[in-house]
């Protein structure tokens, strides 16, 4: 008994239980990180198949041209056009498309050009977007949409712009429409169509 409590009091007895402990100590913190990891993956990929579901859009935001916009819905008119904002300073989206965020390609349009009252309008500067500039759509949920530039057009009035409307690659589209070029008093508008064509980050 005594040689027995000798051998386990001795030093290198200690020496090897403490390694023991130890490895074992070790191998358990990897099983735990490892398992860890594997939920986190499964995390991930659940949250990746899951799509947010946008709601109607309240709020544009391009801080490269310094517009923070209400978002008001729109449809066609009696004349069967698309709809436009009732002010200067505000946008409106086609609410007979996708909403931004959606499959498709949501439209948001608004005005360009020097109003009588003394001001300007919400896209006035929308021209000098460029490809990688980010657009913030904010819905009325408080979730938030970035869309990246893709590419600008400017069409005739008269033109097929179905393209503004209408993708079918599966994925998120946001296109900003304004007025350009020179005003016609006698049509009460301008010569050109500004598209700018963004995709949804």
């Amino acid at each position: 008994m005594l040689f027995v409590m000798l051998f386990l009091l001795s030093p290198n007895f200690v020496i090897k239980a403490q390694q023991i402990i130890s490895s074992q100590r070790q191998a358990l913190i990897t099983q735990i990180a490892q398992e860890i990891a594997q939920l986190q993956a499964q995390v991930a990929q659940i949250l990746a198949q899951q799509q947010v579901s946008p709601g109607v859009p309240v709020r544009l935001k391009i801080p490269k041209i310094n517009v923070d916009a209400e978002v008001d819905p729109v449809g066609i008119t009696s004349s069967g056009e698309i709809g436009v904002p009732i002010g200067p300073a505000t946008t409106s989206w086609f609410d007979l498309g996708p909403r931004p965020g959606d499959i498709g390609s949501a439209v948001i349009d608004g005005h360009f050009g020097h109003w009588k009252i003394g001001v300007g309008s919400v896209f006035d500067n929308l021209n000098k977007l460029v490809v990688g500039d980010k657009i913030y759509i904010e819905d009325q949920g408080g979730i938030k949409f970035t869309f990246v530039v893709r590419e600008s057009r400017v069409y005739d009035p008269v033109a097929d712009a179905s393209v503004v409307f209408y993708s079918d690659d599966g994925k998120a589209h946001l296109n900003l429409v304004t007025c350009e070029g020179t005003w016609v008093p006698a049509q009460k508008t301008f010569t050109n169509r500004l598209v700018v064509f963004s995709d949804k980050e």
